[in-house]
Protein backbone atom coordinates (compact mmCIF):
# COMPACT_ATOMS: atom_id res chain seq x y z
CA UNK A 1 0.00 0.00 0.00
CA UNK A 2 1.44 3.50 -1.19
CA UNK A 3 1.81 6.22 1.81
CA UNK A 4 -0.71 8.93 1.98
CA UNK A 5 1.13 11.90 1.55
CA UNK A 6 0.09 14.86 4.66
CA UNK A 7 1.69 18.30 4.74
CA UNK A 8 2.57 19.74 8.27
CA UNK A 9 2.01 23.92 8.68
CA UNK A 10 3.24 25.20 11.72
CA UNK A 11 3.69 28.60 13.87
CA UNK A 12 7.28 28.06 14.97
CA UNK A 13 7.03 30.50 18.02
CA UNK A 14 3.64 29.00 19.11
CA UNK A 15 4.87 26.98 22.96
CA UNK A 16 5.09 23.16 22.40
CA UNK A 17 5.00 23.42 19.01
CA UNK A 18 8.15 21.28 18.34
CA UNK A 19 7.33 18.30 20.52
CA UNK A 20 3.65 18.32 18.80
CA UNK A 21 5.48 17.94 14.85
CA UNK A 22 7.36 15.42 16.03
CA UNK A 23 4.43 13.61 18.00
CA UNK A 24 2.52 13.89 14.62
CA UNK A 25 5.16 12.87 12.83
CA UNK A 26 5.75 9.77 14.74
CA UNK A 27 1.93 8.78 15.36
CA UNK A 28 1.04 9.20 11.29
CA UNK A 29 4.06 7.12 10.22
CA UNK A 30 2.43 4.44 12.33
CA UNK A 31 -0.46 4.01 9.57
CA UNK A 32 2.15 4.86 6.91
CA UNK A 33 1.23 8.05 6.54
CA UNK A 34 4.20 10.18 5.24
CA UNK A 35 4.46 14.34 6.26
CA UNK A 36 6.21 16.73 4.15
CA UNK A 37 6.79 20.37 6.04
CA UNK A 38 6.93 23.41 5.08
CA UNK A 39 10.30 25.71 5.61
CA UNK A 40 9.43 26.82 8.93
CA UNK A 41 8.64 23.42 10.50
CA UNK A 42 11.40 22.11 9.00
CA UNK A 43 13.69 24.90 10.48
CA UNK A 44 12.30 24.18 13.41
CA UNK A 45 12.90 20.62 13.30
CA UNK A 46 16.62 20.92 12.23
CA UNK A 47 15.26 19.13 8.88
CA UNK A 48 17.24 19.97 6.04
CA UNK A 49 14.54 19.96 2.95
CA UNK A 50 11.51 22.00 3.38
CA UNK A 51 8.75 23.12 1.03
CA UNK A 52 6.79 26.18 0.21
CA UNK A 53 2.84 26.20 1.45
CA UNK A 54 2.14 26.50 -2.05
CA UNK A 55 4.16 23.62 -2.56
CA UNK A 56 2.42 21.52 -0.05
CA UNK A 57 -0.82 22.31 -1.32
CA UNK A 58 -0.06 20.69 -5.03
CA UNK A 59 1.49 17.81 -3.71
CA UNK A 60 -0.54 16.72 -0.99
CA UNK A 61 -4.05 16.00 -0.11
CA UNK A 62 -4.37 17.82 2.96
CA UNK A 63 -2.27 20.31 5.30
CA UNK A 64 -2.27 20.08 9.01
CA UNK A 65 -1.63 23.20 10.54
CA UNK A 66 -0.57 23.95 13.81
CA UNK A 67 -1.68 27.42 15.41
CA UNK A 68 -4.79 29.63 15.82
CA UNK A 69 -7.15 31.63 13.91
CA UNK A 70 -4.15 33.49 13.14
CA UNK A 71 -2.11 30.49 11.40
CA UNK A 72 -4.79 29.29 9.27
CA UNK A 73 -5.48 32.13 7.75
CA UNK A 74 -1.93 32.95 6.73
CA UNK A 75 -1.71 29.58 5.29
CA UNK A 76 -4.97 29.95 3.43
CA UNK A 77 -3.15 33.27 1.54
CA UNK A 78 -0.50 30.85 1.22
CA UNK A 79 -1.77 28.06 -0.43
CA UNK A 80 -2.73 30.76 -3.77
CA UNK A 81 -6.02 29.76 -4.07
CA UNK A 82 -5.65 26.07 -4.23
CA UNK A 83 -8.10 23.92 -3.34
CA UNK A 84 -6.45 21.97 -0.73
CA UNK A 85 -8.38 21.30 2.78
CA UNK A 86 -6.57 22.45 5.74
CA UNK A 87 -7.23 20.75 9.25
CA UNK A 88 -6.47 23.05 12.05
CA UNK A 89 -5.02 22.05 15.28
CA UNK A 90 -5.09 24.84 17.99
CA UNK A 91 -2.40 26.18 19.48
CA UNK A 92 -4.20 29.59 19.77
CA UNK A 93 -6.93 31.49 21.62
CA UNK A 94 -10.33 31.08 20.00
CA UNK A 95 -9.73 28.55 17.09
CA UNK A 96 -12.40 28.79 15.30
CA UNK A 97 -11.03 27.62 12.62
CA UNK A 98 -9.46 24.41 13.97
CA UNK A 99 -10.69 20.84 14.62
CA UNK A 100 -9.07 20.28 18.17
CA UNK A 101 -6.51 21.09 20.40
CA UNK A 102 -2.57 19.76 21.03
CA UNK A 103 -3.80 17.38 23.66
CA UNK A 104 -5.88 15.48 21.05
CA UNK A 105 -3.26 14.71 18.36
CA UNK A 106 -3.57 10.70 18.87
CA UNK A 107 -7.59 11.50 17.53
CA UNK A 108 -6.79 14.06 15.11
CA UNK A 109 -4.35 11.52 12.93
CA UNK A 110 -6.96 8.83 13.73
CA UNK A 111 -9.83 11.24 12.59
CA UNK A 112 -7.10 12.02 9.33
CA UNK A 113 -6.02 8.59 8.14
CA UNK A 114 -9.85 7.68 8.62
CA UNK A 115 -11.65 10.32 6.89
CA UNK A 116 -13.51 11.14 9.64
CA UNK A 117 -14.16 15.12 8.94
CA UNK A 118 -16.23 16.86 6.96
CA UNK A 119 -15.12 19.71 4.57
CA UNK A 120 -16.69 23.03 4.79
CA UNK A 121 -16.06 24.68 1.68
CA UNK A 122 -15.68 28.31 2.91
CA UNK A 123 -16.67 31.52 0.65
CA UNK A 124 -13.93 33.80 0.23
CA UNK A 125 -13.94 37.58 -1.11
CA UNK A 126 -12.27 38.88 -4.12
CA UNK A 127 -11.09 42.42 -2.98
CA UNK A 128 -9.75 44.88 -5.74
CA UNK A 129 -8.64 48.61 -5.09
CA UNK A 130 -8.97 50.78 -8.11
CA UNK A 131 -7.60 53.93 -8.36
CA UNK A 132 -8.31 56.11 -11.62
CA UNK A 133 -10.19 53.89 -13.09
CA UNK A 134 -7.48 51.05 -13.05
CA UNK A 135 -7.29 47.91 -10.74
CA UNK A 136 -3.32 48.49 -8.79
CA UNK A 137 -3.95 45.97 -6.29
CA UNK A 138 -5.96 43.03 -5.26
CA UNK A 139 -6.36 39.81 -2.99
CA UNK A 140 -8.56 36.99 -1.59
CA UNK A 141 -9.34 37.04 1.60
CA UNK A 142 -11.05 34.25 4.10
CA UNK A 143 -12.60 36.59 6.93
CA UNK A 144 -12.85 39.78 5.73
CA UNK A 145 -11.92 43.85 4.29
CA UNK A 146 -11.48 46.08 6.47
CA UNK A 147 -11.02 50.20 5.73
CA UNK A 148 -9.75 51.72 8.44
CA UNK A 149 -8.10 54.87 9.72
CA UNK A 150 -4.40 55.42 9.89
CA UNK A 151 -2.60 56.75 13.24
CA UNK A 152 -4.82 60.20 12.89
CA UNK A 153 -7.77 59.96 15.50
CA UNK A 154 -10.21 61.13 12.88
CA UNK A 155 -13.53 59.96 11.38
CA UNK A 156 -12.74 59.21 7.80
CA UNK A 157 -15.95 59.34 4.92
CA UNK A 158 -16.86 56.33 3.16
CA UNK A 159 -19.55 55.73 0.28
CA UNK A 160 -21.03 52.66 0.03
CA UNK A 161 -22.73 51.19 -2.98
CA UNK A 162 -24.24 47.75 -3.23
CA UNK A 163 -24.84 46.58 -6.83
CA UNK A 164 -24.63 50.28 -8.23
CA UNK A 165 -27.44 51.44 -5.64
CA UNK A 166 -26.15 53.89 -2.93
CA UNK A 167 -26.07 52.20 0.79
CA UNK A 168 -25.24 54.97 2.70
CA UNK A 169 -21.99 57.32 3.89
CA UNK A 170 -20.34 56.01 6.24
CA UNK A 171 -18.91 58.54 9.19
CA UNK A 172 -16.73 56.53 11.01
CA UNK A 173 -13.18 55.28 11.85
CA UNK A 174 -13.77 52.37 9.38
CA UNK A 175 -16.17 49.55 7.66
CA UNK A 176 -15.79 45.88 7.88
CA UNK A 177 -16.96 43.44 4.60
CA UNK A 178 -17.11 40.27 6.27
CA UNK A 179 -17.51 36.25 5.26
CA UNK A 180 -19.41 34.28 7.37
CA UNK A 181 -16.15 32.66 8.44
CA UNK A 182 -15.11 36.24 8.97
CA UNK A 183 -18.24 37.39 11.32
CA UNK A 184 -16.68 35.73 14.29
CA UNK A 185 -13.92 37.57 14.30
CA UNK A 186 -13.48 41.76 14.23
CA UNK A 187 -16.87 41.84 12.45
CA UNK A 188 -18.02 40.18 15.74
CA UNK A 189 -16.18 42.62 17.99
CA UNK A 190 -17.79 45.98 15.90
CA UNK A 191 -20.71 44.46 16.85
CA UNK A 192 -21.55 42.53 13.49
CA UNK A 193 -23.99 39.76 13.18
CA UNK A 194 -22.85 35.86 13.93
CA UNK A 195 -23.90 33.98 10.46
CA UNK A 196 -23.42 29.93 10.17
CA UNK A 197 -20.59 29.44 7.54
CA UNK A 198 -23.25 28.11 5.03
CA UNK A 199 -24.85 31.35 4.76
CA UNK A 200 -24.96 32.77 1.38
CA UNK A 201 -24.15 36.59 2.49
CA UNK A 202 -21.92 38.82 3.62
CA UNK A 203 -22.22 41.41 6.43
CA UNK A 204 -21.10 45.44 5.98
CA UNK A 205 -20.47 46.91 9.11
CA UNK A 206 -19.31 50.08 10.44
CA UNK A 207 -16.65 50.89 13.00
CA UNK A 208 -18.04 53.12 15.72
CA UNK A 209 -19.98 55.29 13.10
CA UNK A 210 -21.01 58.56 14.09
CA UNK A 211 -24.30 58.55 12.92
CA UNK A 212 -26.33 55.97 15.45
CA UNK A 213 -28.78 54.40 13.26
CA UNK A 214 -25.97 52.64 11.11
CA UNK A 215 -25.79 49.30 11.83
CA UNK A 216 -24.47 46.52 9.94
CA UNK A 217 -26.17 45.31 6.79
CA UNK A 218 -26.30 41.84 5.68
CA UNK A 219 -26.43 41.30 2.10
CA UNK A 220 -26.52 38.26 -0.56
CA UNK A 221 -23.09 37.13 -1.13
CA UNK A 222 -23.57 37.20 -4.99
CA UNK A 223 -23.72 41.11 -4.31
CA UNK A 224 -21.02 43.52 -5.58
CA UNK A 225 -19.97 45.98 -3.02
CA UNK A 226 -18.55 49.31 -3.59
CA UNK A 227 -16.60 51.83 -1.21
CA UNK A 228 -15.12 55.28 -2.15
CA UNK A 229 -12.90 57.33 -0.31
CA UNK A 230 -14.03 60.46 0.36
CA UNK A 231 -11.50 61.94 2.53
CA UNK A 232 -8.64 64.11 0.93
CA UNK A 233 -5.48 64.39 3.58
CA UNK A 234 -6.10 61.35 6.05
CA UNK A 235 -4.08 58.16 6.16
CA UNK A 236 -6.96 55.38 5.26
CA UNK A 237 -5.72 51.44 5.07
CA UNK A 238 -7.40 48.51 3.59
CA UNK A 239 -6.47 45.57 5.15
CA UNK A 240 -7.31 42.03 4.06
CA UNK A 241 -7.37 39.36 6.52
CA UNK A 242 -4.93 40.98 8.25
CA UNK A 243 -2.09 39.87 5.97
CA UNK A 244 -2.02 42.28 3.54
CA UNK A 245 -2.33 46.48 4.23
CA UNK A 246 -2.59 48.65 1.51
CA UNK A 247 -2.25 52.85 1.99
CA UNK A 248 -4.79 53.87 0.18
CA UNK A 249 -5.78 57.65 -1.33
CA UNK A 250 -8.54 60.14 -2.08
CA UNK A 251 -10.86 58.92 -4.72
CA UNK A 252 -9.86 55.25 -4.83
CA UNK A 253 -12.08 52.69 -4.48
CA UNK A 254 -12.08 49.03 -3.16
CA UNK A 255 -14.93 46.83 -4.99
CA UNK A 256 -15.40 43.36 -3.20
CA UNK A 257 -17.51 40.50 -3.97
CA UNK A 258 -17.44 36.39 -3.78
CA UNK A 259 -14.47 34.65 -5.17
CA UNK A 260 -14.28 32.29 -7.51
CA UNK A 261 -12.52 30.02 -5.28
CA UNK A 262 -13.75 28.59 -2.11
CA UNK A 263 -11.67 27.33 1.06
CA UNK A 264 -12.22 23.41 2.60
CA UNK A 265 -11.85 23.80 5.84
CA UNK A 266 -12.01 20.46 8.24
CA UNK A 267 -14.41 20.57 11.24
CA UNK A 268 -15.12 17.43 13.11
CA UNK A 269 -18.94 15.72 11.91
CA UNK A 270 -20.05 15.86 15.45
CA UNK A 271 -19.27 19.30 16.50
CA UNK A 272 -22.43 22.08 15.67
CA UNK A 273 -21.19 25.36 14.41
CA UNK A 274 -23.15 26.51 17.14
CA UNK A 275 -21.72 24.06 19.85
CA UNK A 276 -18.26 25.52 18.95
CA UNK A 277 -19.75 29.40 19.00
CA UNK A 278 -20.87 28.24 22.53
CA UNK A 279 -17.36 26.84 23.76
CA UNK A 280 -15.29 29.33 21.69
CA UNK A 281 -17.41 32.88 22.92
CA UNK A 282 -18.15 30.88 26.76
CA UNK A 283 -21.94 31.34 26.24
CA UNK A 284 -23.42 29.63 29.33
CA UNK A 285 -26.16 28.33 26.97
CA UNK A 286 -28.81 29.14 29.53
CA UNK A 287 -30.22 32.24 31.40
CA UNK A 288 -28.19 31.82 34.71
Amino acid sequence: MSEKLIGLVSHPKKKGVAALCVALRDEFAKHNVLLKLDYATAGLLDEAHGSSVSELAASCELLVVLGGDGTILSTAHAVKGQACPLFGINLGTFGFLTCMGPADYRQAVRCIVAGDYQLSRRSMLHVEVVRQGKVVDQHLGLNDAVISRGALSRLIQLETMVDGALLTQYYADGLIVATPTGSTAYSLSAGGPLLTPDSAAFAITPICPHTLTNRSVIVGDSSKIEVRLCNQLDEIYLTVDGQHAIAMKAGDAVHVRRAEQTLPLAMLPHLPFFELARRRLKWSGNSL
